[in-house]
């Protein structure tokens, strides 16, 4: 179980985002603002690696986007994967914390498969030890165990893709995590997991949409 501490971060989360955002290929604004409007956690079954999926929206009125930012602190670096350093915080508890892209840690892409095929459940984001009803999931049939490998990231104007190696699995399968997310977008197809989440709008409304999905078949655009 994640353990929420109530505590100071410095620099803070977005903060890091403020700087991290505009090299995305993925953020269409041009200078980044980010509010937190959204999100939920996972719990990583070691405890080691925090799990924080964050939604921020960025810029104003009618102009403003969402983007979907999956995040990992971590005591150390993820080997190999220095490119998706976001940056370093100082937590007032645990320390430095390494804060990572999650889609390029193993210990993220191992439990959103698990989230995708029913054998995870959302928390959430701000208290410990609490699902997060607002998460729904559609459950993909589940191929072999529940741990992935991950095997490489790939990137999309509004998307990143990561395609996983599940023991038993007949065939690789690519995870999509949405980083714009839009309340109308097009669901997964039929019999593939997804995940939906809500986030509030620059204006106080809610948004509800779908934030990742287990792909069949070939990737769609």
């Amino acid at each position: 179980m994640a353990v929420i501490h109530a505590t100071t971060l410095q620099p803070n989360k977005l903060e890091l985002l403020t700087e991290w955002l505009p090299a995305q290929e993925w953020y269409s604004g041009a200078e980044a603002r980010p509010a937190q409007a959204g999100g939920f956690r996972l719990d990583d079954p070691a405890g080691e690696v925090g799990i924080e999926l964050m939604v921020v929206t960025d810029g104003e009125g009618d102009a403003a986007v969402t983007y979907f930012t999956p995040m990992t602190y971590r005591s150390g670096p993820v080997a190999g994967a220095e490119p998706a350093l976001i940056g370093t915080m100082e937590h007032g508890v645990l320390g430095r914390r390494w804060v990572h892209d999650a889609t390029h840690d193993p210990v993220f892409v191992a439990q959103l498969y698990a989230l995708l095929t029913g054998r995870a459940q959302a928390q959430a984001q701000s208290e410990s030890g609490a699902p997060d009803p607002t998460v729904a999931v559609t459950p993909a049939p589940a191929e072999g165990p529940a741990d992935a490998e991950l095997v490489r990231v790939t990137g999309g104007t509004d998307h990143t893709d990561v395609v996983v190696r599940v023991p038993g699995a007949s065939a690789p399968l690519t995870l999509r995590v949405h980083r714009v997310l839009r309340a109308d977008a097009a669901p997964a197809p039929e019999g593939a997991g997804r995940v939906t989440a809500q986030w509030q709008l620059p204006d106080g409304t809610t948004a509800r949409g779908e934030v990742a999905a287990v792909l069949t078949g070939p990737a769609r655009a």
